[in-house]
């Protein structure tokens, strides 16, 4: 089972964002987008590149985001049956809820776990601290 870590950021939120994914370690993944992004994007975005580091395999996705995690695995399949729609209004981020959720049900051995951030948590640590390297233009 692979073990991933993944972390957004954006300073100022919004503002220049990056995202990491960690494994044994190490970024096997670093991104952003261009222009001014949120931590919210950073963070699903980096869910997304943690789903296709692992190729298929089946993995645990440690991240400090409860948002996508809900989003993922409550609020998606809902939306999605609706056609994406919600009675609240538009679904913001609707093309990143989209591609988070295909991902995510395109690999059935995929489980995302929430993690406490800033907790001193290892790999929660180390995946914020590349998130900010990935949001200040570093890459693999």
């Amino acid at each position: 089972m692979r073990i991933f870590y993944t972390d957004g950021s954006a300073s100022p939120n919004p503002g220049p964002g990056g995202y990491a994914v960690i494994e044994h370690g190490q970024p096997v993944a670093l991104g952003s987008e261009p222009g001014d992004t949120t931590n919210i994007r950073m963070e699903g975005m980096a869910i997304i590149a943690a789903l296709d580091a692992s190729a298929g395999q089946p993995c645990e996705i440690h991240t400090d985001s409860e948002f996508w995690i809900n989003v993922i695995t409550k609020w998606a399949p809902g939306w999605a049956a609706k056609g994406w729609r919600k009675s609240g209004g538009p679904i913001k981020n609707l093309e990143l809820v989209q591609a988070a959720y295909g991902a995510f049900i395109a690999h059935p051995g995929a489980a995302l776990i929430w993690v406490r951030a800033h907790n001193g948590h290892d790999g929660n640590e180390l995946a914020d601290e590349w998130a900010n390297k990935a949001r200040l233009g570093a890459r693999l």
